[in-house]
C-alpha cells in the first residue's frame, strides 16, 4: 500500500504543461508533409497523403488504449510502491503493441483494400494513398510501442521525458520528410518512409531511456509478467477503452460525412472550424493527461482525499483553459478563419457557425477531465458504457435537428460533448464510494 501525498496545482502542471507542448508540435507534421508533397505539383499525391493520413489517424487512435492503459497501470503501481509491477506493466504493454503491430502488417493488403474502397476517392488519389499506406504500415509495431513508452513515462510523472520523446519523433519525421521528398525526390513513398524512420528512431531511443530507468536490468519473473489475474484485468480495461475510442471515432467520422453531404462549401467550412476544436483539445487533453497520472497514483495509493483533490484541480484548471480559449475565439475567431482560408464563401460559411466552436471548449471541460479521471482509476467499463450512451444521444439529437441543417449537426456534436462529461460526472460519486468507501483514510480504504 502506498503513502498519501498532497496533490497540488504544481503537480498538475508538471504533467499537463509538457503534454500540451507535445500536442502543439503534432500539427507541424501535417503542415510539413502537405507543403512538401504540394510542391510536387500533383493534386492526386496531395490527396493521397491527406486520405492515408486520416486512415492512420483513426487506425492508430483506435489503439490509444496502449498509452492510456499504460499510464493508469503504471501510475497505480507507482502509488502502491510496487516497482516490480511498474516493470511488468511496461513489458506486458510492449508485447501487446508488438503483436497488434505484427497483425496489422500481416493483414495490410485486405485491410487497405477495405479501407480505401470505403473512402471512395478517385483512382489516382487512391493509388497514391495505397502506396503511402503500404509503406507506413511497417511502422505499426514501433508507433504502437511508442504509445506504450509515452504512457509509461507519463505514468511515472516523467512528463518531460515523454515530451522530449514526442518532440524527437515529430522533428525526425519533419526532417526526413523534407530530405526524402524534396532532396531525394522520393515522392509520396518518401513521406511514408520518413514516418517509419521517425517511429523506429523514437522507439529505439525511448526503449533505451526506459532501460536506463530500470537500471539496465530485465529482472522480472515470468510468473509476474504473465500473471493471469493481472493479464485479464489489463485486457478487460484495454478492451473497454478500445470500444470507447471506437465510439468516439464513429461520432467524428459521422459528423464529417454528414457535413460532406451538405456540399463542398459546408464541408470546407467545417474542416476549418474543426481546427478550432483541435486547438482547444490540445489544452484540455493536457489536463486529462495530468488526471490520468495523478488519479492513477492516488488510486494506487488508496488515497481518497488525494484522488478527490486531483479531481477538483483538473476540473478547475480545465475550466480555466477552456474559458481562455473561448475568449480568444470570440476576439480573434473571424481573423483566424481568414488565416485558414482565403475563399470568401468558405469564410462566410465558417463565420456563420463560429458560435458553436466558441462554446465547445467550455461545454467539453467535463468530457476531457472525467475521461482522464476515469482512465486513471481504470473505471473503463463505466467509461465505455457512458460513451455509448453519449453516442446514442448524439445520433438522437442529430435526428431531431436535421431540419436545421449544418447548425443542427453542430448542436448535436455539442450535445455529445455535454452528454459525455455530464454522464461521467453523475456516475463519479458512486464509483468513488465503490472504490474507496465513504470518508475513509488511505490506511483504511478498501483495496
Amino acid at each position: 500500500m502506498g503513502e498519501a501525498s498532497k496533490v497540488t496545482t504544481a503537480q498538475v502542471f508538471s504533467i499537463a504543461g509538457p503534454a500540451m507542448l507535445a500536442n502543439l508540435t503534432t500539427p507541424l507534421l501535417g503542415v510539413v508533409a502537405t507543403a512538401c508533397i504540394g510542391r510536387l505539383g500533383d493534386p492526386a499525391l496531395l490527396g493521397g497523403v491527406a486520405v492515408a493520413s486520416i486512415v492512420f489517424d483513426c487506425l492508430f487512435w483506435l489503439f490509444g488504449f496502449l498509452r492510456m492503459g499504460t499510464v493508469a497501470f503504471t501510475a497505480q503501481a507507482l502509488g502502491a510502491n510496487d516497482h516490480a509491477e511498474i516493470r511488468a506493466t511496461l513489458f506486458r504493454a510492449i508485447l501487446v503493441a508488438i503483436v497488434i503491430g505484427g497483425v496489422l502488417i500481416a493483414v495490410h493488403v485486405p485491410l487497405g483494400n477495405t479501407v480505401f474502397s470505403l473512402m471512395g476517392g478517385s483512382e489516382p488519389v487512391t493509388n497514391a494513398a495505397r502506396t503511402y499506406f503500404a509503406i507506413r504500415l511497417w511502422s505499426a509495431p514501433m508507433a504502437l510501442g511508442n504509445y506504450v513508452l509515452l504512457g509509461w513515462f507519463v505514468g511515472q510523472a516523467r512528463a518531460r521525458t515523454a515530451l522530449a520523446l514526442q518532440v524527437l519523433i515529430n522533428l525526425t519525421n519533419i526532417v526526413m520528410t523534407v530530405w526524402l521528398v524534396l532532396s531525394l525526390h522520393k515522392g509520396i513513398a518518401g513521406a511514408a518512409i520518413a514516418a517509419v524512420i521517425a517511429e523506429t528512431t523514437g522507439f529505439a531511443i525511448g526503449a533505451a531511456l526506459a532501460l536506463r530507468l530500470l537500471g539496465a536490468k530485465f529482472d522480472i519473473s515470468l510468473n509476474r509478467l504473465f500473471d493471469r489475474e493481472r493479464l485479464l484485468h489489463m485486457f478487460s480495461v484495454n478492451r473497454d477503452i478500445l470500444i470507447r475510442t471506437a465510439a468516439l471515432i464513429a461520432a467524428f467520422l459521422f459528423f464529417t460525412s454528414q457535413g460532406a453531404r451538405a456540399g463542398d462549401t459546408v464541408l470546407a467550412a467545417n474542416a476549418v472550424l474543426n481546427n478550432f476544436l483541435l486547438i482547444s483539445a490540445f489544452f484540455l487533453d493536457g489536463i486529462a493527461s495530468a488526471a490520468e497520472q495523478i488519479c492513477g497514483r492516488t488510486y494506487g495509493a488508496r488515497d481518497r482525499d488525494g484522488f478527490v483533490t486531483a479531481t477538483k484541480l483538473v476540473i478547475l484548471w480545465g475550466a480555466g483553459f477552456a474559458l481562455a480559449v473561448t475568449v480568444i475565439y470570440i476576439v480573434f475567431g473571424p481573423a483566424l478563419i481568414g488565416v485558414m482560408t482565403s475563399n470568401a464563401e468558405i469564410q462566410r460559411t465558417a463565420s456563420d457557425y463560429l458560435v458553436f466552436v466558441i462554446v465547445a471548449p467550455v461545454l467539453g471541460v467535463f468530457a476531457f477531465a472525467y475521461d482522464g479521471i476515469f482512465i486513471g482509476a481504470t473505471w473503463a467499463r463505466d467509461m465505455r458504457n457512458l460513451m455509448l450512451l453519449s453516442l446514442l444521444a448524439f445520433f438522437a439529437a442529430w435526428a431531431l435537428l436535421q431540419p436545421f441543417g449544418n447548425a443542427g449537426l453542430w448542436i448535436a456534436l455539442l450535445v455529445f460533448y455535454v452528454a459525455r462529461g455530464g454522464l461521467q460526472a453523475l456516475r463519479y460519486s458512486a464509483l468513488l464510494k465503490i472504490s474507496f468507501g465513504e470518508n475513509l483514510t488511505p490506511a483504511t480504504a478498501r483495496p
